[in-house]
């Protein structure tokens, strides 16, 4: 099984020091490490910020796509971290890919954040949902929502609109779901759109998450963990729901049409590994 990641990769700056990451890049690394076969298509340039988001896939086993035009210099993120460990971003991107890769060279998509809202590059994801969609591919979707990137919630609510009727797994955060649904309390957000299809879940913080598909429901407990930082959580949250899809039936039960059979057509994961040695496999695209 291979798993299509399509959006950002940029370096998060903390303190002066660069750090691999976007929500994308980081959902296709997770999904490595937990032995699903990625690939990551995204703009990344052959400058420093782009050596450090390459070794850093080279190392997770996550085979990149480089989509054309390559931009002139990698995007990135300076990251501002409050006392509680929460992130703040500022970012310098570019997301104008003119090619998607084949949809269905794959077995599942993951679209979300950044990618799904800047244009042009977001038309060009919304019509992969699409075609993924028709040709029968699960496609999972984190709007991971950036006021600081745009700042127009009706914007991040039309994008959500036009990708999820074709999604299969969401999830949210408790700070994209207050945008997206605000007023709305997360158990009854979850067991609302998981009526329709699919697994969705909202992430909570420190108070842990709900999720709900197929008819069932469940609260999970959060980690009992010191927070260093947030960065990256929700991706890993991400990742790890998917990997756990791809290996599990949730919920239990013989139905065939239990959200994990439908999703991941119950196929465990199968390892892609990338070659032992040299550079991260790379596809680049020629500009049109």
């Amino acid at each position: 099984m291979t798993v299509l990641v399509i959006g950002e990769a940029l370096v998060d700056v903390v303190e002066s020091s660069a750090h691999a990451g976007g929500s994308p890049f980081n959902v296709a690394v997770g999904l490595a490490r937990l032995e699903v076969g990625t690939v990551l298509a995204a703009q990344i340039a052959d400058d420093p910020y782009g050596n450090v988001l390459r070794e850093e896939l080279h190392l997770s086993d996550v085979d990149l796509d480089r989509l054309s035009p390559e931009p002139g210099r990698t995007s990135s993120a300076v990251v501002t971290l409050a006392a509680d460990g929460s992130a703040s971003y500022e970012f310098d991107l570019t997301w104008n890919p003119d090619e998607p890769p084949d949809p269905a060279t794959f077995e599942a998509v993951h679209v979300g954040s950044l990618g799904t809202v800047l244009e042009p590059g977001a038309e060009l994801v919304a019509d992969l949902v699409v075609s993924a969609d028709a040709l029968g591919i699960p496609v999972s979707f984190d709007p991971n929502i950036r006021l600081t990137v745009e700042p127009d919630a009706g914007r991040w609510r039309q994008v959500f609109d036009r990708i999820w009727p074709y999604v299969s797994i969401l999830k949210l955060s408790d700070e994209d779901a207050a945008v997206l649904f605000p007023d709305e309390d997360p158990a009854d957000l979850v067991r609302r759109l998981a009526a329709d299809h699919g697994i969705v879940a909202v992430t909570l913080g420190g108070e842990g998450a709900v999720i709900a598909g197929g008819g069932g429901f469940a609260t999970v407990p959060p980690a009992d963990v010191r927070v260093v930082d947030t960065i990256g959580a929700g991706d890993s949250f991400m990742a790890a729901m998917l990997a756990w899809s791809a290996t599990y039936d949730w919920p239990a039960g013989n139905d065939s049409t239990r959200p994990s059979c439908v999703i991941w057509r119950c196929t465990p994961p199968a390892r892609q590994r990338s070659p032992a040695h040299g550079q991260v496999p790379t596809r680049r695209r020629s500009a049109t």
